[in-house]
Parts: C-alpha cells; sequence; structure tokens
C-alpha cells in the first residue's frame, strides 16, 4: 500500500487527468492536446514530458472517463496496464509496494492504479459533475456521500438557478 502523502500525489493525478478536458465558455477544451501545454502539464504531475508517456497518457484519461461515467467496462483498462508490475519493497515503516512500469506507461498506470484504490477505499464516492454540461469529475468526501457537483459555486449554482426558473416558468403557465 502506498504512503498517504503517496495516494494524496496519486488521487491528484487521477483528478488532473480526468479533469484535463473541461467545458471553458461553453467550449469544451483539452488541455492535453497542444504538445507544449501537454509536455509542461505532464512534467508538472510527475511525468518525462515524451510523446510516448503523452499518447498513453490521453489513451487511459479517454478510457478512465468512460469507466466513471459508467459507459465502459473496469476491463477495458487492461491493455493500459500490461507490462506493469507491483512489487514489495521492505523498510523499517514496514512493507510498501512500488509500482515497475515501461516509462510511457508509468503515469497512466499511476492514475488507474489511483482510480482502482479510489474504487476500493471510498466507493461510488468517484463521480461525473453532475451538471450534464460540465465534463469535470469529483471526489465525494462529503460525509453523507451526496455530492453532485464539481463546484457548488459555479455547477451547483448554475444547476439551481436552472430548477428555480423552471419552476417559475412552470407555475406562470399553469
Amino acid at each position: 500500500m502506498a504512503d498517504p502523502e503517496q495516494r494524496d500525489q496519486q488521487e491528484a493525478l487521477l483528478l488532473a487527468l480526468l479533469n484535463s478536458t473541461p467545458v471553458v465558455n461553453g467550449v469544451a477544451e483539452d488541455r492535453l492536446a497542444d504538445p507544449e501545454e501537454a509536455r509542461s502539464w505532464q512534467r508538472a504531475h510527475g511525468g518525462s514530458g515524451t510523446a510516448a508517456e503523452l499518447r498513453t497518457l490521453v489513451a487511459a484519461r479517454d478510457a478512465l472517463q468512460e469507466v466513471v461515467r459508467g459507459t465502459r467496462p473496469a476491463t477495458s483498462l487492461a491493455p493500459l496496464l500490461e507490462d506493469v508490475v507491483s512489487r514489495p519493497r521492505l523498510s523499517p515503516a514496514g512493507v510498501s509496494w512500488q509500482l515497475d512500469a515501461p516509462a510511457e506507461r508509468r503515469m497512466a498506470a499511476e492514475a488507474i492504479m489511483a482510480w482502482s484504490a479510489v474504487q476500493e477505499t471510498m466507493p461510488g464516492r468517484l463521480r461525473p459533475c453532475a451538471n450534464p454540461e460540465c465534463r469535470l469529475f469529483l471526489v465525494d468526501r462529503s460525509r453523507t456521500n451526496k455530492a453532485r457537483w464539481c463546484s457548488m459555486a459555479v455547477c451547483g449554482n448554475r444547476m439551481k438557478a436552472r430548477r428555480h426558473y423552471q419552476r417559475t416558468r412552470d407555475a406562470v403557465a399553469d
């Protein structure tokens, strides 16, 4: 098992990867589409910035987004984990696990492993934003597990305003 700091970093990588295709001002963007921006993104998240690494990251992102949305089975992630091994490492603190993967697939494998850890430790808490016009994801850390939006300030308010407007419009039509 990874130490808490490493788990947090891997979870941050997972969310950053899942959320690398936001909708900005009504237009879908891909933060990994421009090679220079992608290289910077990769390095900021612990990667090497190579084109091969980017290809596997984009494949992993697209697959993970579909898996989290429920439109693709988790088994579809298997090809991204070929030649990936988790090896035990013993230290005075106990056993930790070291990911051994081809360099170009390490970040993608870490994101998939982080997804798996979230599924195991917080089942059902990684989900897409409930705003159908938003493409972001969230990890619900609330006690009640009822968070619906990536951001209450943006998507939550927007959706509540739409519902209010619809109720008001429906009341006037009656």
